[in-house]
């Protein structure tokens, strides 16, 4: 399995931006690239929800409709790395956000079976 390590969340305002990172462990960087990657959010008594997922090589994206046109997700497997950028943020926005791997591209969370920790996401209106 791939280690994964989220970063960048934090408190912003509605309609600002925040970026995440989603970096794989030097001990799982070989691997990386195998892996499909998204990223869920989960917020207190909401069940954890799809917000987008990225193929290997970057080349197949889906977003859920809640984000598309404003979060964008990307990857760099040279520095194993996946970004989420998140523009014109809402305080519904506001939640757990988690990277995981899975060795197919998929939606849904019991795909996936490597899961990093979460990064906090508030934002405020």
């Amino acid at each position: 399995q791939v280690q994964l390590v989220e970063s960048g969340g934090g408190l912003v305002q509605a309609g600002g931006s925040l970026s995440l990172s989603c970096a794989a462990s030097a001990a799982s960087g070989r691997t990386f690239s195998s892996y499909a990657v998204g990223w869920f959010r989960q917020s207190p008594g909401k069940e954890r929800e799809f917000v987008a997922v990225i193929s290997r090589v970057g080349n197949t994206i889906t977003y859920a409709k809640a984000v598309k046109g404003r979060f964008t997700i990307s990857r760099d497997n040279a520095k194993n790395t996946v970004y989420l950028q998140m523009n014109s943020l809402k305080p519904e926005d506001t939640a757990v956000y988690y990277c995981a791997g899975s060795w197919k591209f998929a939606t849904n969370a019991t795909d996936f079976n490597s899961w990093g920790q979460g990064t906090q996401v508030s934002v405020s209106s």
